[in-house]
């Protein structure tokens, strides 16, 4: 059993026991439920550094990132570093995140926020309205075509945009569909965790231009950047190469300020 593998098994428990405890009608309920949702995919379309900057406390692969950063502070850095969106982890056995998480970010800026979690279930999109993500992420990998189709149809209903992440060829073909706004290439292989850029090089001739191509792990300095953007990317996810500095909103405006130059 891969590591993906598992974190899948222990998800579907999790949203069980979670479906039991709060009933779909009641997170619906939540006063942040018809918020008006901020378009991520606009955003990266019209930006010329196209980062998604990530709160991330730790991950499989690197254990402990940081455990010391507040989500308020992370948020208001981020936002104030010129970011185009921010993506927040709410997985908590691997990733040490949670929905409180989305929650704090939301309070404290108005950047668009996406729900970093591995989506099984249509009720995990309905609490991501709920908890004040624009964005959802979709796992080309752990899902059929079927769901992908319905799992994103539901989170349009909601104005909810999707960004679909694939590994390979295989999963981006099945997962091509009008309901989605923004396909993203995950360089890291789920199961060595190697990481490799050539992944989101080989894949962005695939993608149609309907999508906003978005680049995914070890995306750590800008010569990664400067190399992909003629590939036609134009978001670049961040995570741990912000988070793991003492001040994750200054290192992403160093970043960006010097992307810029």
């Amino acid at each position: 059993m891969n590591i993906l593998d598992k974190i899948v098994a222990d998800k579907s428990v999790e949203v069980k026991l979670r479906k039991q405890l709060i009933p779909i009608s009641q997170v619906e309920q939540s006063v942040l439920f018809n918020r008006e949702t901020i378009s991520l995919a606009k955003k990266l379309k019209n930006s010329t550094t196209g980062i998604i900057a990530e709160h991330k406390r730790r991950s499989p692969s690197k254990s402990v990132i940081n455990q010391n950063l507040n989500v308020f502070d992370v948020a208001k850095g981020y936002e104030k570093a010129g970011v185009c969106g921010m993506s927040v982890l709410t997985d908590a056995k691997y990733f040490g995140g949670s929905l409180d998480d989305l929650l704090t970010a939301r309070a404290s800026c108005n950047l668009p926020l996406l729900r970093k979690e591995f989506i099984i279930d249509e009720y995990q999109i309905i609490e991501a309205k709920a908890y004040g993500a624009d964005v959802i992420l979709l796992i080309a990998s752990i899902l059929t075509k079927e769901e992908i189709r319905t799992f994103s149809r539901l989170a349009k209903s909601l104005n909810l945009e999707v960004l679909l992440e694939v590994h390979n060829e295989e999963e981006l073909q099945k997962s091509i569909m009008p309901s989605l706004d923004m396909l993203g290439v995950n360089n890291r292989n789920l199961k060595t965790f190697e990481v490799s850029l050539d992944t989101s090089k080989r894949l962005s001739q695939l993608i149609p231009n309907d999508f906003v191509k978005v680049s995914e792990s070890g995306i750590s300095n800008i010569e990664a950047i400067k190399e992909l953007e003629p590939y036609g990317y134009k978001g670049f996810l961040i995570g741990e190469n912000f988070m793991k500095t003492e001040n994750a909103g200054k290192s992403a405006e160093e970043f960006i300020n010097n992307l810029n130059e």
